[in-house]
Formats: structure tokens, C-alpha cells, sequence
């Protein structure tokens, strides 16, 4: 005998709680719901109430039978028990659970998590200043679709004699008087607890649960990122059974820059001038990252010194997620003198520019006085020099503060 046939309801609401359209995939779903799961759980300061209601949608969506009914009929045809029952018979918290395997809650049984799988991934400041998009191809292990993970054909499976179930296996080593136990994962069922009789397991799988299968990625850098962010695909890294999946990270490497450096959103650079441009006035052309051509140039009559700083106000780097807003640009100025005058130069230059009025030494002054001679020097090479010999002296007295007794080093005093 036939029942009636249910009537149609709302069948949009549960696809508006998570945010989906009707035409969502599984991993569409997935995604939707762990984002908001997380975001509303009353551990962390959530609603309770939306909480249930995302739980509830998300476990009718994610069961296919439900999903059609609920397609067809709406939530009222599940509340009469179509399908096996609404999505209300399930507590929220263990959902979540499972989900994310313990979550926020003690209740329910705490689920593993697999392993994140990081990438670096190398780009260029002009990547970072302009943004892109890099399609990647990875291969990852998913859970075998022809036996669900179970890796037998009948879904069986015995505990392994091995390990007795437990996974691991214990290893004693004796190192001299010590004795050290090892735990590693038991070799005969990979860590799994289970074996597999040869005759019954899956012939796409081969017995492992998973296979392989490619997946392409669009790595999307945004406009401002830094070296070291991070890019993170949840649920995309290696599936495996009864473990809740991990998140693909790719970590931006920045390379070296031949122009620019980059602190924070500020762009830094070095341009040399010459000595006749530092004291008449420079005009030069800089291409920017983004294949701009910016004029730089000094005010008439301005004197540049060495190592003088100029900004220019937003010419740095975009700032990350408001890339209408930018940092500053800096030129630092570096000055190339020439390595020597000619004598009618130097009568030029002293006509231009006055010496500085200097008081004039007489020639007993100068016999009372010893001549010296200044010589070339590196002063980096120099300061390192000087640091060796102190880190020398250093390591002499903690030589001698150790010497056996305590003595003491006893310097002769003069008769």
C-alpha cells in the first residue's frame, strides 16, 4: 500500500545556510561548512543555534539519498522520515567531530588528522608588486572509490598478527649497560592495524586504500604579499581512511631583486651620481616594477651629499588586501668622485668654490711637527680585523682563568 506523496517545501534554505548554490559539489560543500563550523562553534563565542542549523544542513547535503529528496521534496519530506530521517537525529558536536577530528568539543570520538603537505613556491618582486596566478600540477593520494577505503572487495578485513591490531610494533636495542626501546609503525600493515587476504583485495587499490591522482592548483598571489606568507588549500593534501585530510601550504619564497629591496610595504634602492651631478643637478629615468617609467630629477640649484635619502610618497609596495594604498619608495645617493684633479682643474673648481679660509702655518710650525703619511684603508675589512684579535684576547683569558688552582697570572714588578 502506497503513502501519500509528500508535499513540496522550501528546498533552498540549507544551501542558503552554508552558502552554496544547488549545483555544489561534495568538496564545494566541505569546504562551506568546515569554514563555518569553525566560525560559529559556541566554543568560540558562536551562536549554538546556527551552529545546529549549519550542522544539520551540511549533514543532509553531504548524504546523496537525503540530498535528493530534499531536492525534490524539501526539509519537510525529511522530517516525516523519507530516506531514513531528517537531518535533526544527529548530534552537532559529533558531526563536527568527525569532521575535524575532535575539533572544540571532549564529546564523541576524537578523529586523526593528516599531515599538511608544504610547498615553497619562488617568486619575484614584481610578482608580489603586481600580483598573478601559477597553475601548479601535484599528485596526491585519494581514498580508492571502487571499495571506499575499506581495500577489499568484500569490505573485510582481520586484525594484523603483527601488531595485534595496535599499529606499531616495539623494537628493544641494548646499547652498552642501557637498554632502549624504539616504536615505529608495524611494517606488515603499514601502520594500518589490518591486513588484507590477498584474494579479496580491491583490484583498483591493490589493497591500499588509496590511489594516486593528479590535481591542478591555481596558486593566486595577491597584491602585496609577503616572502614567507602563505597560501593554504584545506582538505587537499593526502586522503586517507578515517583520517581527516590536510591542507596543501605553499609558502612564498621571495627571490633577490637586482634594483629594489623591500622592507614592509617601503621599496629601497641605490642610484650613483656623479660628482658634477651631485653639485649641478641630475635627471634620470627609473622603470618601476610594473613597467612604469618614472622621472626623477633634483631642484635647481640643490646640492646632493653622499649618502643622502630622498622618498617618494606611494611608490612602494601595495598593501596586502588594499592594493590602492601604497607604501613609500626611498633613493638613497651615492657619490662618485673622481680618483684625482688636474692642476688647471683644480684652479676651475677652487674659482667656483673658495677653499675654506684655514690659518696659515709658518715654516717653524711645521719643522717642530712630525710628518706622517695617510695610507688607504678598507674599514670593513678593518673593523673584522679588529674583531678577530678581540674574540683571540677574549679566548686567551678564559684560558688562563682556568688555569688549575685558580692561579692567577703574576706580572714581575719593576726594581
Amino acid at each position: 500500500m502506497f503513502g501519500r506523496a509528500p508535499r513540496r517545501s522550501d528546498n533552498t534554505k540549507y544551501y542558503e545556510l552554508l552558502g552554496v548554490s544547488k549545483s555544489a559539489s561534495q568538496d564545494d560543500l566541505k569546504k562551506a561548512y568546515r569554514k563555518l563550523a569553525i566560525k560559529n562553534h559556541p566554543d568560540k563565542g558562536g551562536d549554538p543555534e546556527k551552529f545546529k542549523e549549519i550542522a544539520q544542513a551540511y549533514e543532509v547535503l553531504s548524504d546523496p539519498e537525503k540530498r535528493e529528496i530534499y531536492d525534490q521534496y524539501g526539509e519537510d519530506a525529511l522530517k516525516e522520515g523519507m530516506g531514513g530521517g531528517g537531518g535533526g537525529g544527529h548530534n552537532p558536536f559529533d558531526l563536527f567531530e568527525t569532521f575535524f577530528g575532535g575539533g572544540g568539543s571532549s564529546r564523541g570520538r576524537r578523529q586523526r588528522r593528516g599531515e599538511d603537505v608544504i610547498h615553497p613556491l619562488k617568486v619575484s618582486l614584481e610578482d608580489l608588486y603586481n600580483g598573478m596566478s601559477k597553475k601548479l600540477s601535484l599528485s596526491r593520494n585519494v581514498i580508492c572509490r571502487k571499495c571506499k577505503g575499506k581495500g577489499s572487495k568484500s569490505g573485510a578485513s582481520t586484525t594484523c598478527p603483527g601488531c595485534q591490531g595496535s599499529g606499531v610494533k616495539v623494537s628493544i636495542r641494548q646499547m652498552g649497560p642501557m637498554i632502549q626501546q624504539m616504536q615505529h609503525a608495524c611494517s606488515d600493515c603499514k601502520g594500518t592495524g589490518e591486513t588484507i587476504n590477498h584474494k579479496d583485495r580491491c583490484p583498483q587499490c591493490k589493497g591500499e586504500k588509496v590511489v594516486q591522482e593528479k590535481k591542478v592548483l591555481e596558486v593566486v598571489v595577491e597584491k602585496g604579499m609577503k616572502h614567507g606568507q602563505k597560501v593554504t588549500f584545506p582538505g587537499e593534501a593526502d586522503e586517507a581512511p578515517d583520517t581527516v585530510t590536510g591542507d596543501i601550504v605553499f609558502v612564498l619564497q621571495q627571490k633577490d631583486h637586482p634594483k629594489f629591496k623591500r622592507k614592509d610595504d617601503d621599496l629601497f634602492m641605490v642610484h650613483t651620481l656623479s660628482l658634477t651631478e651631485a653639485l649641478c643637478g641630475f635627471q634620470f629615468i627609473l622603470t618601476h616594477l610594473d613597467n612604469r617609467q618614472l622621472l626623477i630629477k633634483s631642484e635647481p640649484g640643490e646640492v646632493i651629499k653622499p649618502d643622502q635619502s630622498k622618498a617618494i610618497n606611494d611608490e612602494g609596495m601595495p598593501m596586502y588586501q588594499r592594493p590602492f594604498m601604497k607604501g613609500k619608495l626611498y633613493v638613497q645617493f651615492s657619490v662618485d668622485f673622481p680618483e684625482s684633479l688636474s692642476p688647471d682643474q683644480i684652479k676651475a673648481i677652487e674659482a667656483v668654490l673658495p677653499r675654506k679660509p684655514t690659518p696659515k702655518l709658518t715654516n717653524a710650525e711645521i719643522e717642530e711637527c712630525e710628518e706622517t703619511t695617510l695610507q688607504d684603508v678598507n674599514m670593513e675589512e678593518e673593523m673584522r680585523r679588529k674583531q678577530q684579535q678581540q674574540h683571540a684576547q677574549e679566548a686567551y683569558d678564559e684560558d688562563d682563568d682556568d688555569m688549575p688552582g685558580g692561579a692567577q697570572r703574576v706580572q714581575c714588578a719593576q726594581q
